[in-house]
C-alpha cells in the first residue's frame, strides 16, 4: 500500500494545498535544515524557490522530479533547483509510521549569488547548480556516505560551523562525475498551484493502478473529466502524454524486478501492466536503449550504471 492513498477529490485538494511551499528562513541563518518522517504533510507534489538537497534515510518507493519517474531507496541523494516540482512516495503498510524518512538542506538562489560575488572560489559549484534546474541524483556510494555524514553533523551545528559544513557538502558534490540528470532539458517547471494539485491527484491514481489494464477513459472518469480534455490537460500539466507516462512508470518497475528478482521476463511484462511481450520489449528498448534481457544481465553483473535522463 503506498503512503499516499486515494481519496475524494475535494478532500484531496484540501489536504494538498498549498502546493507552493513557502520556506521560512530564520533571519540569522543562511541555510535551512529540516527532517521529517512518514506519513507527513510535507510529502506531496510541490515546488519552492529554493535549492534543495534531499537525502532519504528510510523506506523505498517512487520519486518524481520534473518529468522524471524513478525508484528510490535509503541513501537516495538528490539536488533540485528552484521551481522544479518533486515528490518522493514511499511504499508503506497501513498504519506504518517512520520517525525520520528525509533529511533536507534548503538554500536560496540569492544566498548563492551573494557568495559567488564575494568569493571567487564559489565558481566551482556553478555548473552543478545549473544542472540542478533539472534535478541531479548522486550515486557514488562513497560520496553519498560522506555527504550523509556531513548532513548529520550539519543537523545539530550552529552558526559558522553549520555554514562550513554546508560549503564542504557543496564542494564534495560539485567535484564528482558520479551523477545523472533527472528531468529532461525541455521540461518546463509546473509553477501553477492548480496544475500541481491536479497532477498530484491524477499521478496518485495512476501509481495505484498502473500494474493492470489502465485506460485513459478510466483515469479521466476518476478525475471527473471528459477523455479529450483530460488528455490535453494531462499533457500540458505533466509534460507527458498519458500513455507515455504510464509506460515510463511500468518500465521503471520492470527494471526493479529485473535487477533484483528472478521472475521470467514474460511474467514481469504482465506484472507491470503490459498486455503483450512485443509491446513491452519495444517500450523498454525505447526508454532504456537495451532489451529487458540485456538490462537484467548487465544490472545483475554490476555493469549497469544510471545514465543521464534514465
Amino acid at each position: 500500500m503506498i503512503q499516499q492513498k486515494k481519496q475524494g477529490m475535494s478532500q484531496d485538494k484540501q489536504q494538498l494545498r498549498p502546493e507552493f511551499e513557502w520556506v521560512e528562513q530564520q533571519g540569522n541563518q543562511s541555510i535551512r535544515y529540516l527532517e521529517h518522517g512518514a506519513p507527513s504533510p510535507l510529502i506531496r507534489w510541490h515546488y519552492h524557490k529554493e535549492y534543495e538537497l534531499h537525502l532519504v534515510k528510510t523506506t523505498s518507493g517512487k520519486m518524481f522530479v520534473g518529468d522524471y519517474i524513478g525508484n528510490f531507496a535509503p541513501g537516495n541523494l538528490v539536488l533540485t533547483g528552484p521551481d522544479l516540482p518533486h515528490n518522493w512516495i514511499s511504499r508503506m503498510e497501513d498504519g506504518e509510521d517512520v520517525e525520520i524518512r528525509d533529511k533536507v538542506v534548503q538554500f536560496s538562489p540569492e544566498f548563492i549569488t551573494n557568495c559567488q560575488t564575494l568569493m571567487p572560489e564559489f565558481t566551482i559549484i556553478a555548473p552543478m547548480l545549473e544542472r540542478a534546474r533539472f534535478g541531479i541524483q548522486f550515486y557514488d556510494p562513497d560520496r553519498v556516505q560522506m555527504a550523509e555524514q556531513l548532513i548529520d553533523q550539519l543537523s545539530s551545528a550552529q552558526s559558522m560551523k553549520r555554514l562550513v559544513l554546508f560549503f564542504q557538502i557543496l564542494e564534495l558534490l560539485a567535484t564528482t562525475d558520479a551523477y545523472h540528470i533527472l528531468s529532461s532539458d525541455h521540461h518546463k517547471p509546473l509553477i501553477d498551484e492548480k496544475n500541481l494539485v491536479w497532477v498530484n491527484h491524477a499521478v496518485n491514481y495512476i501509481f495505484e493502478h498502473y500494474d493492470r489494464e489502465l485506460t485513459l477513459e478510466e483515469v479521466a472518469n476518476h478525475m471527473s473529466m471528459g477523455t479529450t480534455y483530460f488528455s490535453k490537460y494531462f499533457k500540458r500539466a505533466s509534460g507527458h502524454r498519458f500513455i507515455e507516462f504510464v509506460n515510463r512508470l511500468r518500465v521503471h518497475k520492470a527494471c526493479e524486478l529485473l535487477a533484483h528478482g528472478e521472475d521470467p521476463i514474460t511474467e514481469i511484462c504482465f506484472q507491470v501492466g503490459f498486455n503483450n511481450i512485443s509491446n513491452f520489449n519495444r517500450r523498454f528498448i525505447n526508454l532504456k536503449g537495451m532489451t529487458p534481457r540485456e538490462y537484467r544481465r548487465t544490472s545483475q553483473t554490476g555493469l549497469y550504471t544510471s545514465p543521464a535522463n534514465q
